[in-house]
């Protein structure tokens, strides 16, 4: 019988996306992985059972490295991750801001702002495509009549670092009223190589109501999701719509009782594509797992 622990791993528990403690998007940040192999960290993600826990694995200056895990495997990239991870490295003193945060997918520009409880993140210009032509089955997916789908925009999969379907719903109330049904939405997720699906409706110029369903990672249902709301903001700029580009302000995680505020700016040139995902961040907690 062992009486004390053989490995000692703090983390933080951070709030992201929101305006005040105990609601956003909850993160687990392990900033020192203490030689934990990759199995052992995914396996401390689903003992703390967020939707993402992240694992610091080199930091100094201006740059950090990392991994990020859900309770059902691991992530090259995520968004209230990246923000809740850049947050405490800076609170911490372990990094310089901005920095450039290295993961899977690549590398991204993190920007936070200590005094306002904020924190930034650009993310990789959209790439577009595939469409889903099939609104029955989309609408099926999603628990809603085919009139509960808007009757213009298309479902399409959309990739600012990590691919997400972002299905366009007729109203805020659709999207209340969304009841997933998950074998069907995981099969049309998979079939367009995204790794969730984004419900959104409009509740008025630069403003939106959002879900997000991921049952394959082990997220029923995402309380804020801001590797979603770049390709929302990109997918509207794209289109034309809902006053973008510019400033969007996306509204979630209501139906999870965590509300959370994200904030999409999106800068569109000749030349180039710009997106950056902010929002509040705010460090609620510390332990320590002993193994």
């Amino acid at each position: 019988m062992r009486y004390w622990p053989a490995v000692h791993v703090p983390f933080r528990i951070v709030d992201v996306f929101t305006d005040r403690p105990l609601a956003g998007n909850q993160l687990c940040v392990i900033p020192e992985p203490a030689g934990l192999s990759g199995d052992d960290m995914l396996a401390l993600a689903r003992e703390i059972g967020f939707s993402e826990t992240t694992v610091v694995t080199q930091a100094s200056g201006d740059r950090y490295a990392m991994r990020i895990f859900t309770p059902g495997g691991e992530l090259p990239f995520a968004g209230h991750p990246t923000l809740g991870t850049a947050f405490v490295l800076a609170a911490e003193g372990l990094i310089t801001t901005p920095a450039t945060q290295v993961v899977a997918a690549g590398e991204f520009l993190v920007e936070v702002d200590l005094a306002s409880a904020r924190a930034r993140m650009h993310q990789h210009p959209p790439e577009f495509g595939p469409e889903v032509g099939s609104r029955p089955r989309v609408a099926a997916a999603v628990g809603l009549p085919v009139a509960g789908l808007h009757p213009d925009l298309v479902p399409l999969a959309v990739s600012t670092g990590l691919r997400h379907l972002i299905v366009p719903a007729a109203d805020a109330a659709a999207v209340e009223g969304a009841r997933p049904d998950f074998d069907p939405l995981q099969e049309l997720v998979a079939e367009v190589g995204a790794d969730g699906l984004y419900l959104f409706a409009m509740t008025g110029d630069r403003t939106a109501r959002a879900r997000f369903f991921a049952p394959e990672l082990g997220i029923s249902e995402d309380p804020a999701t801001g590797s979603a709301a770049g390709p929302l903001g990109a997918y509207l700029s794209e289109h034309g719509v809902g006053g973008m580009p510019g400033r969007l302000l996306v509204l979630q995680g209501e139906e999870v009782g965590r509300p959370s505020l994200l904030e999409v700016d999106v800068d569109r040139n000749a030349d180039a594509w710009h997106v950056v995902v902010g929002g509040g961040v705010f460090v609620v907690g510390r332990g320590a797992f002993e193994l």
